[in-house]
């Protein structure tokens, strides 16, 4: 398997590396609660550009989750 790195993501796609097991949208479902629930991370998001119509995270978002919830 592939080292995780530090790049833009789209959501689907960081989403399926947490949760592999599931279809693209139910991964996204459960890593958006994910993030909703990490304390400060949805502020942090925000400051950095997110919104929830994003369709992608950049690399500085994809470091933010990945602070919050650990890498994939």
């Amino acid at each position: 398997m592939e080292a995780f790195r530090i790049k833009e993501y789209g959501r689907q796609q960081l989403a399926q590396m947490y949760c592999s097991d599931i279809a693209p949208e139910s991964a996204w479902k459960k890593l958006k609660r994910w993030m909703e629930h990490s304390p400060g991370l949805t502020e942090r998001l925000k400051a950095l550009g997110y919104d929830r119509h994003t369709r992608s995270f950049t690399p500085a978002q994809v470091q933010a989750i990945t602070d919050a919830l650990g890498e994939p």
